[in-house]
């Protein structure tokens, strides 16, 4: 395991090498997740691409940090580990919250980012009253309380199934990130509009969504993809808001077919 002290916080996070002609890719989880959400990706990148995980703080190994914390707060988190890391020049993959630090990071840091892959996400995502609603709810009675309603936008019912073990694994995953972190994400993603930022993109990107994602549906997803000049916009059949999870070979497909029409520069550490 690796660890960094980035600004107030202590962050995991993980590097695997690759030859220095090839891109790094960043991948950033979702709420309530770990980076472990993307193994069956970088399993199938891993070798022709650089690649950086780290639980953003709050989640995983990750210290809470100060509170509160803001997306620009998780965004300067993934600038000092990048700059540690001597990493200019990535393609940053951002999934839900993920995404919205993904933009804050192309905004203030743009010498980070060459390309991006938004993942189930958008310019702004559900409404004051919703984050408000989950908050009382965690605070008051602990994420177990909400895992069922959670996992319906997660997964769909195919995936949902009692006999498939690993979704009680992703139960297990949500129900153990600590409520202080889980909490401060949910007041961060409830506080941030990136629309503005969006407009101001200026590397290639892409937008992807699963055709039945509960948490940013697919008209919200393609309301971001029409904010960025020049984004692509791909939806990925029988999955929901987590494709790396649930469908992690169309993902794949999905990101090389990207990487390779662009040219993102060399990247590597």
């Amino acid at each position: 395991m690796q660890f960094a002290r980035i600004n107030d916080a202590t962050i995991h996070y993980q590097l695997i090498g690759a030859p220095p002609d090839r891109p790094v890719i960043v991948f950033i989880n979702s709420l309530g997740t770990d980076f472990r959400i993307w193994r069956d990706v970088v399993v199938r990148l891993a070798g022709d691409y650089a690649v950086v995980l780290y639980d953003k703080r709050g989640h995983g190994l990750s210290d809470v940090g100060q509170l509160p914390s803001s997306i620009e707060d998780h965004a300067t988190d993934l600038a000092g580990l990048l700059d540690l890391l001597s990493v200019k020049n990535a393609v940053i993959c951002g999934l839900s919250v993920g995404g919205l630090i993904a933009q804050s990071l192309t905004q203030r840091r743009p010498d980070l980012v060459g390309a991006l892959i938004l993942c189930d996400t958008a310019h702004k995502i559900g409404t004051a009253e919703s984050w408000n609603a989950r908050i009382a709810a965690v605070e008051d009675k602990g994420i177990g309380s909400i895992v069922d309603a959670v996992m319906e936008r997660w997964f769909t019912p195919a995936f949902r199934r009692p006999e498939n073990t690993a979704y009680s694994g992703y139960c297990n995953m949500l129900t153990r990130q600590p409520v202080e972190g889980y909490v401060a994400a949910c007041e961060a993603i409830r506080d941030a509009d990136l629309t503005e930022a969006a407009k101001s993109i200026a590397v290639p990107a892409i937008c992807i969504v699963g055709d039945q994602d509960g948490s940013t549906p697919p008209d919200l997803v393609l309301s971001a993809a029409r904010l960025i000049p020049g984004a692509r916009y791909e939806v990925i059949r029988d999955c929901a808001h987590i494709p790396c999870v649930e469908q992690p070979e169309a993902l794949t497909a999905i990101l090389r077919a990207f990487l390779t029409s662009i040219s993102p520069g060399e990247s590597s550490p």
